[in-house]
């Protein structure tokens, strides 16, 4: 029986955000964004089960306001590391103790939780796809013209074979408990590289370029702009 989850990884200091609160905690549309992120989730036709993983000090912030929100969206709560990595790890390690580490006929999409805006099919469709090949990572092709090297020696790439990355990105069991078996490197720039290292491919699913990630303070007034 195919299961499938999802780890949102809240763990974050938003210090971009130029606010003490860390971004997934600001306000959208009239409640925190990791709400948002969570609900899309939740109202997905794959109704995955929801980790979400915080920074320790965070969990009472997020408590006091699941309270004052009246937010009932069934999830778990896990506490993140000192990088992405550990923090993925930490969530993962919360499914294996459900699972009893068998992991081959489990699903795991993998999300920033300051991407409010992705849509269920979407979602839908990365855990479909994953079952047929594996191991999926949301993309867009790249809409500006790229160039690599340095200021002073650089060369132009075809911007038609470069792609920016998105999430959720999403894994069969197995594949990524296997993958987060190694030791964390500086080259693990996302999930998917840490999958890819032990030679499995990555294919990739077109996606959203609403799907934005929350980063700067204007990120909020255009997300609010595609909510409305």
């Amino acid at each position: 029986m195919k299961k499938r989850y999802a780890i949102i990884v809240a763990g974050g200091t938003g210090t971009r955000m130029g606010s003490e609160m860390p971004k997934q905690f600001h306000n959208l549309n009239g409640k925190p964004i990791l709400m948002h992120t969570i609900e899309q989730f939740n109202n997905a036709t794959s109704k995955p089960s929801i980790i979400v993983v915080l920074h320790r000090l965070m969990e009472n912030t997020w408590r006091e306001l699941c309270e004052v929100y009246n937010f009932k969206v069934p999830h778990r709560v896990t506490f993140g590391g000192d990088s992405r990595f550990q923090s993925v790890k930490n969530g993962l390690q919360e499914i294996q103790k459900i699972e009893l580490n068998k992991m081959e006929d489990v699903y795991i999409a993998i999300h920033d939780a300051a991407r409010p805006l992705i849509k269920g099919r979407l979602i839908d469709t990365c855990y479909t796809t994953t079952e047929r090949v594996g191991a999926t990572v949301l993309a867009v092709t790249s809409v500006n013209s790229i160039r690599k090297g340095t200021t002073e020696s650089n060369e132009m790439v075809d911007r038609n074979i470069v792609w920016q990355v998105q999430t959720p990105q999403t894994f069969r069991g197995d594949l990524l408990s296997d993958a987060f078996e190694q030791h964390e490197s500086v080259q693990f720039t996302d999930d998917a590289s840490v999958v890819e290292k032990l030679g499995y491919p990555i294919y990739l699913i077109p996606g959203d370029r609403k799907n934005i990630k929350i980063t700067y303070p204007e990120d909020i007034q255009i997300a609010q702009l595609f909510l409305s």
